[in-house]
C-alpha cells in the first residue's frame, strides 16, 4: 500500500482552507476534511477539491443504525472521494450496511476505500475503563474492533500509531492521527508520536495537522513531514 501524508483541514470556512492551499504552492496533498469544514460547506466544496485535483479522505465517522448508515454513504459515494469512514462501534452489520451503499453510489467510479474508528486518539486507558466501560486494554479493544472491520469487508482501520503494527499484521491498511513533528504541542492528542515513528510502526497514512497548517512555512512542513514519513 503506498504510504502517504494525509493534512487535517480543519478550517471553518472554504475561504479559510483556499487560503492554507495557495501558501502549499505547487504541492497537491491528500486533504482530510472532516465535520467541521463538511458540515459548513458540503458536498459541493469536495467535488470542488476534487476537480482541482486533490485526493480527499471524507472524515464524517457515520454511526448510526445500518439502514440509516447505508442510505447515507450512498449519497457520499457519488462525491468521488478516495477514503472515507465509520464508526467501528457501530458493529458488523452497520458496517457492511456502509460497504453496501458506498458501492452502489460509486456506481461505475472508482470505489472509494472505507475504513473504522476503532478508538479516537483522545482516549487513553483510564477513560476507556472508567467513562466508556471497555475493561480490555487498548490495544485488545482495536484489534478486535479492526477484526470486527474486517469480517465487515472494509480496506482498514482509523487507530493511533502506537497500534499501526497490530493492524498491519492483520492485512488491513491504517490511517493513523496523533502526528506531530517533534516538539510540537499535542493539543487534545493524548496517544501521539512523529511521522518518522510512525513509518517505523507501519502506519499506511498518517494524517497531520497543526504541524503543518499552523506552521509559519506550511508548504515546508509539509514536505518535511512527507520526508520523515517516507524515510527519504
Amino acid at each position: 500500500m503506498c504510504k502517504d501524508v494525509i493534512i487535517a483541514c480543519d478550517f471553518s470556512s472554504k475561504e479559510e482552507l483556499y487560503a492554507f492551499l495557495e501558501k502549499l504552492g505547487d504541492q497537491k496533498p491528500y486533504l482530510k476534511v472532516g465535520m467541521e469544514l463538511y458540515y459548513k460547506e458540503g458536498a459541493p466544496m469536495v467535488r470542488e477539491l476534487k476537480a482541482k485535483g486533490f485526493k480527499i479522505f471524507l472524515d464524517l465517522k457515520l454511526h448510526d443504525i445500518p439502514n440509516t448508515v447505508y442510505k447515507a454513504m450512498r449519497n457520499l459515494g457519488e462525491l468521488g472521494v478516495d477514503i472515507t469512514n465509520v464508526h467501528a462501534s457501530g458493529g458488523i452489520k452497520m458496517m457492511a450496511a456502509a460497504l453496501k451503499g458506498l458501492r452502489e453510489g460509486a456506481g461505475d467510479g472508482a470505489m472509494p476505500k472505507l475504513i473504522a474508528v476503532t478508538q479516537l486518539t483522545s482516549t487513553d486507558a483510564e477513560t476507556l475503563k472508567n467513562e466508556l466501560l471497555i475493561g480490555e486494554t487498548l490495544e485488545n479493544t482495536v484489534k478486535h474492533y479492526a477484526l470486527n472491520a474486517k469480517a465487515a469487508g472494509l480496506d482498514g482501520v482509523v487507530c493511533s500509531p502506537l497500534e499501526a503494527s497490530i493492524i498491519k499484521e492483520l492485512g488491513l491498511m491504517s490511517v493513523t492521527p496523533g502526528i506531530r513533528l517533534a516538539g510540537d504541542s499535542v493539543d487534545d492528542q493524548k496517544r501521539v508520536t512523529t511521522p518518522a515513528k510512525a513509518r517505523e510502526m507501519g502506519s499506511t497514512y498518517i494524517v497531520v495537522g497543526r504541524s503543518i497548517t499552523a506552521a509559519e512555512d506550511p508548504r515546508e512542513a509539509y514536505i518535511k513531514c512527507t520526508k520523515e514519513f517516507k524515510g527519504e
